[in-house]
C-alpha cells in the first residue's frame, strides 16, 4: 500500500480495506451510508462490502451517468438521509466514478451544513481526477460543475482492483488525466507514458502515485484555484463544452474523452500563438489520437462556443484557458478569442473523420 499525505487527509493506494473502518471509528460516526450508482451497486459494492467488512446503515442508489449529476438527484439523496434520520455526525462513503464522488461530496457538504464523507473512486478517471483537490459539485444549465464547493473528504481510498470492472473505453478515458498531468508538468513522465502500449498491463500502484504526486504539488500550492492550480484545467475549456453539447446525443462522451479532444484543440491554439512549436503539436496530437477511438460530432459548433462563453473559469468577457508553453510547461489565464476556439475546433475536424470514428 502507498500513501500520499495531504494537509487535511490522506490518499491510500492499494489494499487499504481495513483503514476504511478505522477512519469511521476515528471520526465517531453515528450512521454510515454508502452512495452508489446502478453500475457500482452491481459491480463494485459486493467487493467493497466483502473486503472492508463495514455494515452501512443504508445504501443510497442514484442513476448512472453525467445526465443525473444534478440538483434533482441531490434532492433524492438528501431525502434519503432525512428518512434515515442522519444527524451531523453521519458519514457518506462515495463508491463510484466522478459523478458519484462529485455529487456525493456536494450532498455531504450541504446536508445540515455539512457532514463528513469518504471518497472511494472506482474508475481510473476519478482516482486521478477527483481524489485530490476537494472539488465537489453538480452540473447546471448544461454547464459542467457550475454549482459546487471546495471541501476535502476525511480520506480517499484508491484500489486498482476496481479496474477489472471497467471497459477498455472507460480505462482510456481515465488515462486522459494521466496524459494531462504529464503534459502540464513532467516531460519525463510524458516520454515514459508514450511507451505504454497496453493499459491492462500497467503496474498501477506506482503509476497512480507518480501521477497523483503531480496533482498534489499543484493543489497544495493553490488549494482554491486562484493561480497555479488552473494548470489542471488544460483541455477543459473546450473539452467541457464539447461534453456538454453532446451529453444527450448519440455521440455523448465520457469526461476523459472530451478532455482528450480539448487538449488537442487547445494545443493547436497554443501553436498558433507561438507557444508550442509545430513538432510538439504533432507529437501531442499523434499520441493523444491513439486514445480517440470513439465517435463524436462537432457540427453544433455555435452551441459549443456558447457554452465556452459561460465557462465558470471566465472573468467578465474574457475566456480564460490554460495552454502549454511546451510539453511539461503550462501557461495559465490565457485570454483566448472565439476565433481561436474556432481554429481549435476546425483542427479537430481535420484530424478525425469525426462522424465515423
Amino acid at each position: 500500500m502507498r500513501q500520499i499525505k495531504l494537509q487535511d487527509y490522506q490518499v491510500s493506494i492499494g489494499n487499504a480495506w481495513a483503514e476504511i473502518q478505522n477512519t469511521i471509528d476515528f471520526n465517531g460516526v453515528s450512521k454510515c451510508f454508502v452512495l452508489v450508482d446502478a453500475m457500482t451497486k452491481e459491480y463494485c459494492l459486493p467487493l467493497f462490502l466483502e473486503k472492508s467488512q463495514i455494515k452501512p446503515d443504508g445504501i443510497i442508489e442514484i442513476p448512472a451517468g453525467e445526465t443525473y449529476k444534478t440538483i434533482e438527484t441531490c434532492q433524492r439523496v438528501w431525502n434519503e438521509l432525512f428518512l434515515h434520520d442522519a444527524d451531523r455526525q453521519a458519514l457518506i462513503i462515495n463508491l463510484g466514478g466522478g459523478v458519484v464522488g462529485d455529487l456525493g461530496g456536494f450532498v455531504a457538504s450541504t446536508y445540515k451544513r455539512g457532514i463528513k464523507f469518504i471518497q472511494v473512486p472506482t474508475t481510473l478517471l476519478s482516482q486521478l481526477d477527483a481524489s485530490i483537490g476537494g472539488k465537489v459539485g453538480v452540473d447546471f444549465l448544461s454547464l459542467k460543475n457550475a454549482l459546487g464547493v471546495f471541501n476535502n473528504p476525511e480520506a480517499v481510498f484508491i484500489n486498482p482492483a476496481f479496474f477489472d470492472t471497467l471497459s477498455d473505453r472507460q480505462l482510456k478515458s481515465g488515462f486522459a488525466e494521466a496524459l494531462k498531468h504529464a503534459l502540464i508538468a513532467d516531460r519525463s513522465m510524458w516520454d515514459n507514458i508514450k511507451g505504454i502500449t497496453d493499459l491492462r498491463t500497467i503496474d498501477w500502484e506506482p503509476f497512480l502515485e507518480e501521477s497523483l504526486l503531480i496533482k498534489k504539488r499543484i493543489v497544495e500550492n493553490d488549494p482554491y484555484e486562484k493561480g497555479p492550480r488552473k494548470a489542471l484545467n488544460f483541455g477543459h475549456t473546450i473539452g467541457h463544452a464539447i461534453e456538454g453539447v453532446l451529453l444527450e446525443t448519440e455521440h455523448s462522451l465520457l469526461h476523459g474523452e472530451a478532455v482528450l479532444l480539448g487538449m488537442i484543440a487547445e494545443s493547436k491554439i497554443a501553436q498558433i500563438r507561438g507557444l508550442l512549436n509545430e513538432n510538439e503539436l504533432s507529437e501531442i496530437t499523434n499520441h493523444l489520437r491513439k486514445y480517440v477511438d470513439f465517435s463524436f460530432d462537432l457540427q453544433q459548433r455555435d452551441m459549443i462556443i456558447n457554452l465556452i462563453k459561460g465557462d465558470k473559469k471566465n472573468e467578465g468577457d474574457k475566456i480564460l484557458c490554460t495552454l502549454l508553453n511546451a510539453i511539461g510547461q503550462y501557461a495559465i489565464n490565457q485570454d483566448i478569442s472565439l476565433e481561436e476556439v474556432e481554429v481549435g475546433l476546425i483542427y479537430l475536424e481535420e484530424q478525425f473523420d469525426y462522424s465515423n470514428v
